[in-house]
This record gives structure tokens, sequence and C-alpha cells, in this order.
């Protein structure tokens, strides 16, 4: 179950349903919409941006600096208190985090600010759906605040997490080594009075950060931009906060106070159609309603935001649930507002991966848990995104990576890859935390670091499709013709009646080959090149890259050629016969080769349905592919593929205990490898010869030998011993040639006959 992975999840939640034993329920979608509202950064948000990113480098370095002044480090960078120094940067790491998600809630506000004056000016009802409203912020400010002081909308921003962390928790004070069970550790230094002793240096660090922070552009928050820019007469607010700054006529801002019933009041007034407008956090993300009732006065359509999705995917779904329920006018339109900062696939990538556990659990397929919002890609915390950046880890460390120097990478994220004799870390760092430094980058420096990421994802993501071990769920098979040529009933269950069937089915697919023009235009770091010993052309990468699989990070270089795309070891293509060609030539040999290919191809392959969960611990485990198919002609069926070794295996257990009919030997035969008994003393055997599976005849003395092979057998001389094999394979009639072989009488008589 654990090897098969979300796909195996969402078999286990259907048959789990067929049984009776689970029950998940569920809403129609039918009439939902979806899209994705992208807010594209200006140039001026661009520049505050990046200074914020520059700002956060000054910040880690004056950390490293005050973490060695304090006596935290020591003067080669080890750290002499691990829990001082892991809590100093923990703080700062998160903090850092919540900043930036912030940060670009606030500047995706005028485009959502902007949609929904569209939605309103159309006739339909708005609801923004938020998880932080920054109350605590607002509380910490006018705690500081003189009593004549005015609030300015500069003095709300997400800025203040950050120099909040930076005058609680920076580290200022001295630590002292101390000996305990013969280990040195750090402990804070106190002064003859007992009070704590401040190291003068680290202040001056925290200052000179606090006042490059300070300096820079602020923010507001989405939340209260979206209350001023329409009035708190036209926005209702659902949600935790207890006071809020509203805008007066004039633009100065103010402090109101929202009692315990606000919620309801709000509620109500948008469910009455008094306000259009709807903002709800998580305090108001369950046990409310404000989709388009039947028995609402406003059945205006909804449009739901989905500003901020957090990190909890049942929370996001609970939120999506407001718009979406029963006894509803019109169905709503759902959109998810992000933007073009690469560094917010951070926020995206949790809820993507957990939205795809909890649709695979509830409904028996991933893509249900999100609706379809969220794309596979956008889960970057799979087994495949963590294989590809350890590639890309041991690229950076060694000098391979184009988007920046290993020097650079760790200048701006403050991540260490290799050790002090150059040696790539066993442990490096999680994907979780490469996100989040990656977002403190500035714009280019994310792009260019994303672009290369994403490259190598795809590419993982290509080889592991290509072993057959690529997790996609719940696969849509397609080809050009789908031909359903067996049906086999292998396993019924006692107490549900379910069927459990094996399906054989051919499937022709289109050969689809690009031009050697095409070819080049489409991949532009690749070398034409030829190999000598086959005379083929391929496109061969120009520099190898890492690759991590199975735990060892390996050098390969990838190989396109007119019939699909390979990977090459480095230390395999040295010694190879492939060599670099013009143009021209390589065209010439790869079109003659791509018109050479054959117009379409047929495979066989098949698919176990029905009722899996019961006998799940039979099924070989050499492939957990789920896929759904439409055969000419039938109708759709979903199941999990099988080779044939793997099929003949499940019919040998299910089907056949005692074997009568030449039919039922191969079968058995065909499912494991022990011997079976055909008569007259002969056995058949399956048997792994030279890397291809045969069914082999044992017992036959010298006389039987040319009367099988007149029926049909052949020999092989193997270690010095002549063995004779049944024939097996596409094309070849084998229960026919066993059954001559069973139904002649002996052999030898067979061979008289003849």
């Amino acid at each position: 179950m654990e090897a098969g992975g979300v796909a195996a999840m969402e078999v286990v939640a259907r048959d789990l349903k067929t049984l009776g034993l689970y029950t998940a329920r569920a809403l129609s979608f039918d009439g939902v919409e979806y899209d994705v509202l992208e807010h594209a950064l200006t140039p001026a948000q661009i520049e505050i941006y990046d200074a914020y990113a520059t700002a956060f480098r000054t910040i880690h370095h004056n950390l490293e600096a005050a973490l060695t002044a304090t006596g935290v480090n020591d003067a080669s960078g080890e750290t002499n208190a691990s829990a001082a120094r892991a809590s100093a940067k923990s703080r700062f790491e998160s903090t850092k985090q919540r900043f930036f998600n912030h940060l670009l809630m606030g500047m995706k506000a005028p485009t959502i600010i902007r949609a929904i004056e569209d939605d309103l000016a159309a006739g339909n009802a708005c609801v923004i759906q938020v998880v932080s409203t920054g109350e605590s912020l607002l509380k910490r400010r006018l705690e500081t605040m003189d009593a004549e002081e005015e609030l300015v909308e500069g003095a709300l921003t997400p800025r203040d997490y950050v120099l909040g962390y930076l005058e609680q928790a920076f580290p200022i004070h001295a630590q002292k080594l101390v000996e305990i069970d013969g280990n040195m550790v750090a402990e804070p230094l106190r002064d003859a009075n007992g009070a704590l002793v401040v190291s003068r240096e680290a202040l001056a660090l925290r200052d000179a950060a606090m006042m490059e922070l300070m300096t820079l552009a602020p923010i507001a928050s989405a939340l209260d931009q979206i209350l001023w820019a329409f009035g708190d007469e036209a926005v209702a607010e659902v949600t935790g906060r207890s006071i809020r700054p509203l805008k007066a006529e004039d633009g100065h801002l103010f402090i109101e106070k929202r009692s315990a019933s606000s919620n309801s009041s709000e509620t109500q007034a948008f469910m009455d159609g008094e306000k259009d407008i709807l903002i709800f956090s998580d305090a108001g993300g369950t046990g409310r309603s404000y989709h388009a009732a039947q028995t609402a006065k406003n059945q205006k359509r909804r449009r739901h935001y989905l500003l901020e999705p957090g990190w909890r995917a049942d929370a996001a779904i609970q939120g999506l649930g407001r718009t979406h329920r029963s006894a509803q006018v019109s169905a709503p339109f759902f959109r998810v507002c992000t933007s073009d900062v690469h560094g917010e696939k951070r926020f995206t990538s949790t809820i993507a991966k957990r939205l795809d556990q909890l649709g695979a659990l509830t409904k028996g397929q991933r893509e249900t848990g999100s609706q379809g919002m969220f794309r596979e890609e956008d889960n970057l915390e799979s087994p495949i995104a963590r294989a590809a950046l350890r590639g890309y880890f041991a690229d950076l460390a060694a000098g391979r990576a184009e988007a920046m120097s290993y020097e650079s990478f760790t200048d701006w994220t403050a991540l260490r890859l290799i050790d002090k004799d150059g040696v790539l870390l066993e442990e490096l760092p999680p994907i979780q935390r490469f996100l989040n430094r990656v977002l403190a980058l500035p714009i280019h420096m994310q792009n260019a670091l994303f672009a290369e990421f994403m490259k190598r994802i795809a590419d993982q993501t290509e080889r592991a499709r290509a072993a057959g071990t690529l997790d996609l769920g719940v696969e849509t098979l397609r080809g050009e013709r789908i031909e359903q040529v067996s049906t086999e009933d292998l396993w019924t269950c006692p107490k549900s009646g379910a069927v459990t069937r094996i399906i054989g089915l051919e499937v022709t697919d289109p050969v689809h080959v690009l031009s050697a023009d095409d070819a080049l235009s489409r991949n532009p770091d690749k070398l034409p090149m030829v190999n000598r010993a086959s005379g083929r052309a391929a496109l061969i990468s120009a520099r190898p890259m890492q690759m991590y699989d199975e735990d060892v990070v390996t050098l390969m270089r990838k190989a396109v050629r007119p019939n699909g795309s390979s990977y090459l070891e480095e230390a395999r293509f040295g010694s190879s016969a492939w060599e670099e060609i013009s143009k021209p030539e390589f065209a010439r040999l790869w079109d003659a080769e791509a018109a050479s290919l054959p117009k379409t191809t047929t495979t066989k392959l098949y698919l176990l349905t029905g009722l899996l969960l019961p006998i799940w611990k039979d099924i070989p485990t050499t492939n957990e592919r789920i896929y759904r198919v439409t055969p000419d002609g039938a109708t759709a069926m979903i199941g999990r593929t099988l080779s044939e070794e793997g099929a003949a295996a499940l019919r040998s257990r299910f089907l056949v205990s005692n074997p009568q009919t030449p039919q039922e030997m191969m079968t058995v035969a065909l499912g494991t490898t022990a011997p079976v008994d055909i008569g007259r003393g002969l056995t058949l055997t399956r048997r792994r010869v030279a890397g291809e599976m045969r069914l082999e005849l044992g017992g036959a003395d010298r006389g039987m030998i040319e009367s099988l092979k007149a029926l049909g057998c052949f020999t092989e001389i193997i270690a010095f011993q002549l063995r004779v094999f049944l024939p097996h394979g596409d094309g070849v009639d084998t229960v026919s040639i066993l059954a001559r072989i069973v139904g002649q009488g002996t052999p030898r008589a067979a061979d008289q006959a003849a």
C-alpha cells in the first residue's frame, strides 16, 4: 500500500465504498466554474520586493555575525550552543515566511479589487477567503503608540513582524562556555547584579538591520486594502478580529471595536443583500453559509476568491464549501488568487499536497480534493521533486548550475550544501527550507533558480514515467484505438458479490516523430551527434546533470531520438561511439530514420479491475499505476495495470488449483516457478533465460527430443546441457502446441506416427 502512494489510497477509498464500509458525502460540482487570477507584479512592486530581499540577506549575515559575537558560534562558524542557534534561526525563518506571505497578499490586492469591481458591475456577489487578519500586529502597534499619535497606513504593515523579531528574539546577549557532563555548552553570561550581558557588536548589528528594514516602503494587508477600497458599509467581515482599522471620508484611520455578535450580523447583511462583498477567515470558515440560497434575499451568483489558502487542506475545503451548498440558486465561480512570483509556490505546494491526500481518501480520486484548482506540478513536496532537488543541489555545489554560482547561492540563502572538504553533505536542506529561502530572493533570481529546478523536475518525471514508477493517480489511458481482447472473472467476493476481473487490452497509438528542424529548435541546449557504431543520430545534452535515483546521485545526459528519449550515464557516454556532427549531416540521418519508423505501435497490457482491496496483498507489486480505460464499443473501467507475468500469477493463484486442460497447465506454469506435471513424465516450468521468460519442458529423454521438436518445441544448449522449450510470446499459439503434446499419446508414439 505504501508503494502505491496516493493512487493506492484512491483505490482503497473506492473499494471501501463498494463494500459498504465507508461513506464520504460529496456534493455535486456540476455548474461550478474555476479560474486562476494571476497578479503580475508591477515594476514598482518588483523594486520593493527586491529591496526587502536585500534587507533579509543583510539580516541573515547580521544574524550569523551576532551568533559569533555572542559566543553561540565559534570563530570557525561551528556552534557552541546548538539549541540557542536553532531557536534564533527557526524563529527568524518562520517570521520571514509569514512576512513574505503577507507581502504577496498585499501586493495582489489591487488586481483583486479591480476584479471585484468588475464582478459587482456584472451583478455578482463576491466572497473573499483569507486566513490571517493581522489583528495581533494591530494590537502591538496600538500598545506602542502615544495617546496623541495618529494611526497611519504605514504603521499597519507586515514589516512589523520582522521588526518585532529583531526587537525580541535577535541574539544580542553574550554567552559563556561551561562544561556539563564532559561536554562544552554555552549559557547566557550575567554581570555581578545578575543581569544579562549585552554584546555591543550584536546590538549594533541588530540596529543596523532594523534601520535598513524601516527605510523600505510599507505594504498594507490585503484584508485592510479591500475594506478601505469599498468601505465597511459595502463589505461584510466575518473574522475573529475584535478591533479593526477603518478609513474615514477624509482619509484618516480610526479603530472600530467589533462585538461578539458582529460575525452573525455581518453574515445576515450579506445574505439579505445589504452588502455584496464578504470577507471571511478561519473563524468564519465553518458552520456558516454564504451561498446563493433559495431562501436568501441575496441570490446573486457568488464569485469566491481564494486569496490565502493557508496550510490546512481541510480548512481550505471547508472555506470553499461556504459558497457551494445544497438548495442553491446557482453554483459559485471559484478563483484562486496567485502571482507571477515563483517563490509563492511555497504556499501552494503544501496545500496542493494535502488536498491530493484529502481527495484520495474521501472521494477515491485525488483531483476531487482541490476540485482541479491545484495542478500536480503545484506539489513541490513529492518524492520526484525531492529527488530533483537533491540532484540540483549537487549541480549547484559543483558549479554546473547556470542560474547562479554556489557562492552566490550560499550568500543569499545561507544554505550550506558541502562540508569543509568540499564533499556534498549527507543531510541536505529539505525542500521546505529551500522554498523558504528562495522566497526571499530578488525576483530575477527566483525566476532563474525556479526555471532550472522545474526543468529538473520535468526530467525526473520523464524518467519515472518511462520506468513505470510515476505516481499519477487515476490516469486516463489514451490511444488511437483501444480494443478489449479478453475478459476473465478472477475472484468474486462472497459477501458483496463484487467481481474482480482481468481485462486484456491492445492499445494502438500513432507514432509522432519530429522533423530534424523541430527537434533542433526544441532542444537548444543539446548537441547534434551520431553513434558511429549504429549510424543513428540523436540530440544529447551538452553537459551532464546530477540526477538522484534510489539514494544515488548519478551524472546523466539526456538523449533525444526520433522514437523517444532516454538517459545515458556519463561514464557510459564517455566510452561510447557518440560524436558531434554538423547540423546538415544530423538532419539527413535523423529524417532518414524518422521516415523508416512505423506509423503506429500496438501495446498489449492487462487491466485488473473491479474489487481490488480484499486481494491487494496478492497483486504483483512491479507496477502500481491506476488507469481509467474506455475500450472501443465498451464502458469505462478503472483498474491497475499488470504485466503478462503478473496476470499469469494471479490466474494461477485464483483460477486453477489442479490443472487438467492445456490452458490450465500453462496458466499455472506462468504463475509460479514450481514445475507443473503435464503427464507422461513431463513437467512445464517457467524459467528466465538471458533476461526473457520461457516455458521449459522437463523430463524428456533422448527418444522424445525429435518428436517434441516436430510438435513445435525448440531446443537450446545452455551450460553444456540440451534443454527443451515450449514456444511462448506474441503470435505463438502455445496452448495448441501443449495440447498436441498432452493429447497425442506419448511423445514417442507421436514421433513414430509422424
